[in-house]
């Protein structure tokens, strides 16, 4: 018989990155009493991993509780960028509403669009949470007519429609249901959490389902499956079935041998779990993503959507410059090949395939920036590797034509660049779908463009608009192919010897381009050392020191003045490289060179190439 759970609820809190998604959490977790009084908290504390502090963006989905009155208030804190999607798609099969947080200044985003899509898409009930309300250019009664719109849109319901509204600043610690009100604290938005979100609700008497719908993983316990009870009761050394709704040869027989639920931000040991709880089990070697744990009677699969597939991949390469092994700890095929396929025990979206060279594995995932962290993570582990340029994954339609994956692209940029953009993406074969003024200044331009248009770009649009454009983006799906684009219009600058960079050699390099590095750093033959001002590849000798047979004396190098080098991030410098070069990563470095480091088969590669 079905029931409903009323001392549980199951939220998800979805919104657009760096709309107040962790923050808000943050100050739940004050408010219901998981901090001590006298304790020091770090901010955005659900962002535990050092590249999530850092760039202040939320990489994985984090699972919390909080206890408000009698009610346990599980909740689950998103990613917000487009390349972490695949994180929201799966959590929300664990919750029974979300609160959707939307910036008070900068209103429905393009990702605000896409969480949202799939919170309706699962009828689930929704909170419109409009946060930052204490910001000097907040325009709450707008950007709630924006969110209203935007639910039409996308054809919600009546009830759906019919929403409750909250308007809070994450940052100051209220929460009100009307912008009149005098609050001091999050209890409006606790109330409301419980009066609008529903109970789970499941049969306590049936066979046990526990649909998963993350994968955690430690070094000590291997893989730990996260999700909800849906049905019946999980007990500790239950012996059980793990069945797949996609794979329906998959029955496994398994025992659950540690159970835990989630209290503040810890996860305690439990001796059993009813429906709605919300559970980590671990000791099942092999637990996957929309896997069912079933009781042993009659094992039922949860049906679940598939994991959207990669749109982007790269190939990791050993490293084999002249520079290799010097500074980084695991540098063979081997250990590369263990990092990557052990990041598939997390991170469901990644697809890793071995290539006819066994140096060379290929990495696709849902974008530049998924891929990105991946390499920063594997850098800062102390692996030394090199990885060629981002290239989209084409599919082919039953007619053989090829098809290639398209995003739909949001650029907020000042009036005055709006020409610039607007040329930028439409030689990348970007078609321009609509163009509105917006607030302070700015025009917003919404662009369809292929996956592969956008590779490079983002370094090129901030010096564009001078550092004051924002762009976003969304995937599309599959459209067919639209030509050819050349990434790049400008040359590289590339080293013609093996050695240590000096002032003179560097002073009559810097007038042929940008150069990426100063005095003093190793270089080899064919290291990329600078950007060309021309569309050609020039070779340079940046050793070169000046010769002392003449009067004058080798003291007036200190004269020349160089112009300080531009240094790249691991973003700008994958952005920058074309597909005849590699980015060479080490813990220490970033060296970008030719795919072909001897000059003499380079040109030869090249006239192959072009005959």
């Amino acid at each position: 018989m079905i029931q409903s759970r009323d001392d549980i609820r199951n939220i998800a809190i979805i919104a657009h990155v760096d709309h107040g998604k962790t923050t808000l959490v943050d100050e739940l977790l004050k408010q219901s009493g998981v901090f001590r009084d006298n304790q020091e908290v770090q901010e955005r504390v659900m962002d535990s991993n050092d590249i999530e502090r850092e760039r202040g963006i939320t990489i994985l989905s984090k699972n919390t509780a909080v206890y408000y009155k009698d009610t346990k208030i599980n909740i689950i804190d998103t990613p917000g960028h487009a390349d972490f999607g695949g994180e929201v798609e799966r959590v929300l099969k664990m919750v029974d509403g979300v609160v959707l947080v939307v910036d008070a200044f900068e209103g429905a985003m393009p990702q605000t669009k896409f969480v949202l899509m799939k919170a309706l898409d699962l009828d689930l009930p929704v909170i419109v949470c409009v946060n930052k309300i204490d910001r000097p250019e907040a325009r709450c009664e707008e950007v709630v007519d924006e969110v209203l719109e935007l639910f039409m849109d996308l054809d919600a319901s009546d009830e759906q429609l019919d929403c409750p509204f909250v308007y809070a600043s994450a940052k100051e610690g209220f929460a009100k249901l009307d912008l009149a009100d005098e609050s001091k604290d999050m209890m409006p938005l606790f109330e409301t959490i419980i009066n609008y979100i529903p109970a789970p609700t499941g049969d306590p008497e049936a066979n046990t389902q526990l649909l998963i719908s993350t994968i955690d993983y430690n070094e000590f316990v291997g893989r730990i499956g996260i999700g909800k009870v849906d049905n019946g009761c999980l007990k500790l050394n239950q012996e059980a079935v793990v069945v797949n709704h996609h794979n329906p040869d998959k029955q496994q027989k398994v025992r659950i041998t540690k159970l835990m639920e989630y209290d503040g931000l810890n996860k305690v040991e439990v001796t059993e779990a009813g429906i709605g709880s919300i559970v980590a089990i671990s000791g099942i070697a092999d637990l996957h993503v929309g896997d069912t744990v079933c009781g042993t009677d009659n094992p039922v699969a949860i049906p679940f959507q598939k994991i959207s597939e990669p749109t982007i991949s790269m190939n990791f390469i050993v490293n084999d410059s002249p520079f290799a092994g010097q500074e980084g700890k695991f540098v063979t095929s081997r250990h590369i090949r263990e990092r990557l396929f052990k990041e598939l025990n997390t991170d469901v979206s990644l697809r890793v395939e071995d290539t006819d060279s066994p140096d060379s594995f290929k990495v696709s995932g849902r974008g530049e920036l998924h891929l990105s962290v991946l390499i920063e993570n594997m850098r800062r582990e102390g692996y030394e590797f090199a990885v060629s340029k981002a290239e989209v994954l084409y599919k082919e339609d039953e007619n053989g034509n090829k098809l290639e994956p398209m995003e739909r692209a949001y650029v907020d940029v000042p009036e005055e660049f709006t020409g610039a953009v607007i040329e930028k993406l439409s030689m990348r074969k970007g078609e321009l779908q609509n163009m509105t003024p917006i607030a302070g200044g700015f025009t917003r331009v919404e662009f369809l463009i292929p996956s592969r248009g956008l590779i490079g770009y983002r370094g090129e649009f901030m010096t564009d608009t001078k550092g004051n454009g924002i762009i976003n983006t969304i995937f599309e799906g599959y459209a067919p192919y639209k030509g050819d684009i050349s990434y790049r219009q400008l040359g590289s600058l590339i080293a013609f010897e093996t050695g240590e960079s000096v002032t003179y050699g560097l002073f009559s390099a810097q007038d042929r381009g940008t150069l990426f590095i100063g005095p003093g750093e190793k270089v080899y033959s064919g290291m990329v050392i600078g950007s060309c001002s021309r569309a050609e590849d020039i070779e340079l000798n940046v050793c070169k020191k000046k010769h002392l047979t003449n009067t004058r004396s080798s003291s007036a190098d200190e004269a020349l003045t160089l112009v300080p080098p531009r240094i790249l991030s691991l973003e700008q410098a994958l952005d920058f490289i074309d597909t005849d070069e590699l980015l060479e990563v080490t813990p220490e470095s970033l060296r970008i060179r030719k795919r072909i480091l001897d000059p003499l088969e380079r040109k030869r590669a090249n006239n192959r190439k072009n005959s």
